[in-house]
């Protein structure tokens, strides 16, 4: 069933092109003109510079640390340690924060941190799209700053000019599309579609073109029952007007009621700052299975940016037992698939998915778009499936043997 007055979207296939390919491309590359750019943005990074989007316009090419980083999935001492299968990225582009939800019809969206230097400058909201999760295609850009900005189209200061957009998300709830958004250094906004269509055109949803002051990483978990939830931060919640257009409460802090107070398990500023008591330092998500709230967040686990969570029996907790759920998983959040047929009639069935994008050096990759699927063990914990269908032959071989000596007996 469609929305009133929404059609697919149109595909525009991604050219099928890898780093090597890129490299030939780099004398042709050209620095795309801005209007009124402060001249100390425009100078990109060159030790993780990467691709942007299918066009390949990167701002001096892909720098060497970047294709060192994503030329060997076994190269990242998680995988040599079978702490995740050595999954390769789903396409080539510079993205960080890759977020995947599913749309109305029933097609898998996809968007994230993505441009030539996130730290300093990009066009706005990219967004991509699959039947599969698989093949992916390129929407375009669905939002941008020179055309949709409105308290967004400024430059700021976060260690010189920046304007960027951080981890934006893309979700379907209460019947439409919605992108939550973060500007460093600190503030949060939401648009909707007004065609109810993936594609847009975006406008901002809340009231009086409104914005959420300070922090980032907003998300949206929409509960059973239709209320919508916000949540951003370490771990932020407030519950939204049916509307969508602002706060139906006052913010509250999730916490862990028994907190996790090993030093390595958390990113430096945790203990000292909250004791510990957070699920993760940024990042925050939230998904529901079988009547359990999961709060999941990025935190720096054993040096490595990974997924953590904590579950609560009700959307507000108490939330217990915080753990490392996806090494190297990051605060990207969590998609189910249901049940379903593929290309040759097969029956599939339900299956869990945590995307990753690679942001230390113990990942498969660094910086691009990933998915590692997950199961739940027989109380409830998140950990990487030993089953990985993006894996070929050899590699699913290998990955069964380690997950059998690392996670067959983990929690």
């Amino acid at each position: 069933m469609k929305l009133a007055g929404a059609t697919d979207a149109p595909r525009k296939k991604s050219p099928k092109m890898k780093l090597t390919d890129t490299l030939r491309l780099i004398p042709l590359l050209l620095v795309p003109a801005m209007a009124a750019v402060p001249a100390a943005a425009v100078t990109p990074r060159t030790d993780n510079l990467g691709l942007s989007g299918p066009t390949l316009t990167a701002l001096g090419g892909p720098g060497p640390t970047f294709i060192k980083r994503n030329s060997n999935p076994e190269a990242g001492s998680a995988v040599r340690a079978g702490l995740m299968p050595p999954v390769r990225p789903l396409f080539d582009a510079q993205i960080r924060d890759t977020q995947i939800t599913r749309g109305h019809d029933g097609r898998y969206y996809l968007t994230g941190s993505s441009g030539d230097d996130i730290w300093r400058m990009n066009d706005g909201v990219e967004l991509w799209v699959s039947d599969d999760l698989t093949d992916w295609d390129y929407l375009g850009l669905v939002w941008s700053f020179e055309k949709d900005a409105t308290w967004q189209r400024a430059w700021r200061d976060h260690n010189g000019p920046v304007r960027a957009l951080w981890a934006p998300e893309i979700h379907y709830v209460k019947g439409n599309y919605f992108i939550t958004l973060s500007m460093p250094p600190g503030d949060r906004g939401l648009l909707k579609s007004v065609t109810g269509r993936p594609e847009g055109p975006y406008v901002n949803a809340l009231a009086d073109d409104g914005k959420w002051d300070g922090n980032i990483d907003a998300t949206l978990f929409e509960d059973d029952d239709g209320t919508v939830y916000v949540l951003w931060g370490e771990g932020w919640i407030a519950r939204m007007k049916d509307d969508m257009s602002g706060f139906d409460e006052e913010p509250r802090k999730l916490v862990v009621a028994n907190p996790d107070t090993v030093a390595s398990h958390h990113a430096r500023t945790c203990l000292p700052r909250r004791q510990g008591a957070d699920v993760g330092h940024e990042g925050v998500s939230m998904f529901k299975r079988d009547g359990i709230y999961y709060l999941t967040a990025a935190d720096t686990y054993e040096g490595r940016y990974s997924s953590c969570a904590a579950t609560a029996t009700s959307v507000y907790g108490p939330y217990r037992d915080r753990y490392e759920a996806v090494p190297c998983g990051g605060g990207t959040g969590y998609l189910r698939q249901p049940a379903h047929k593929d290309a040759d009639g097969r029956d599939i069935p339900e299956r869990w998915w945590c995307s990753i994008f690679g942001n230390d050096s113990q990942a498969p990759f660094r910086e691009m778009p990933g998915l590692i699927m997950v199961d739940f063990t027989a109380d409830g914990h998140i950990i990487p499936a030993r089953e990985q269908p993006m894996l070929d032959t050899a590699e699913r071989i290998r990955w069964a043997a380690r997950w059998d000596r690392v996670w067959k007996d983990r929690y």
